[in-house]
């Protein structure tokens, strides 16, 4: 079992690959989750520098919003991997900070100064 079984396990229609691994079960709590951290940052001002775990909760419960990520599995994500959904969010928010520029999550004085 390697990266393609985790990449696989994250697909939860394929029961033949159950998440069992820290990283299957990484990929699963961080792939949805990346997709609203990035359509909230790129709403704000200042993109992901300034965002925080509260701010993507909030946006979370707009169903209108990013209504292609699906909640349920964010949610359950992070349960599976056994964090709290709260540091979780923050984790990942600062993962995206550090690589910020290459994902387009830049703004304000920041990106104009790139």
């Amino acid at each position: 079992m390697g990266l393609l079984y985790a990449i696989k396990s994250h697909a939860d229609y394929l029961p033949d690959c159950p998440r069992v691994r820290p990283i299957e079960k990484a990929l699963y709590a961080c792939d949805e989750l990346a997709g609203l951290i990035t359509a909230t940052a790129l709403l704000r001002p200042n993109g992901i520098m300034d965002l925080s775990a509260s701010s993507v909760k909030k946006k979370m419960k707009a169903k209108g919003f990013a209504r292609n990520v699906n909640r349920d599995d964010i949610e359950r994500g992070a349960a599976d991997f056994g964090v709290d959904l709260t540091e979780h969010i923050q984790f990942e928010i600062e993962a995206m900070k550090t690589i910020a520029a290459d994902l387009g999550l830049l703004r304000g004085a920041v990106s104009d100064a790139s």
